[in-house]
């Protein structure tokens, strides 16, 4: 039986993890990231396509991508979560179940990353858990693939 895709995705910076203002997002890279999210992918029987980009139209393009190919999407917009409705646009239009993942809290930060375009989207936002998000974001879009395939 094929293992169901889903993508994780990854917008600006993400690729500086580890570098980037450890006090903020942790000493953990992407790579870290990444390792972790195939381990849970493993144990949970998913596939991943995990994936970052600096650049909001490819970032764009791949949401649109997993129309036909991905059973739901695992984003952290970064940057983008509080400027870009092309990205919301493009999510809305992907007719998947969206978790939209935050290393830090949001909330506990700058009063413009309060606001984030992509939660409309999202069936569910987690945030301020660190990398082990990612983690919780696999789970929990198992479990709505899951109820999705029962109904």
């Amino acid at each position: 039986m094929e293992r169901p895709l889903i993508a994780v995705l990854n917008g600006p910076n993400l690729n500086m993890l580890g570098q980037r203002q450890p006090e903020v997002y942790g000493r953990a890279t992407l790579d870290d990231v990444e390792q972790l999210c195939l381990q849970t992918a493993e144990k949970l029987g998913l596939a991943i396509d995990f994936r970052q980009t600096n650049i909001e139209g490819e970032l764009i393009s791949w949401v649109q991508e997993c129309r036909k190919r991905a059973k739901g999407i695992i984003i952290n917009p970064a940057g983008y979560t509080h400027t870009s409705i092309a990205l919301l646009d493009a999510l809305l239009a992907t007719d998947l179940p969206v978790i939209e993942v935050h290393i830090s809290n949001i909330h506990r930060r700058e009063p413009f990353r309060h606001h984030s375009y992509v939660s409309r989207a999202a069936t569910g936002v987690i945030c301020g858990l660190g990398v082990g998000g990612y983690s919780l974001a696999l789970q929990a879009m198992t479990d709505l693939i899951l109820d999705e395939d029962d109904q």
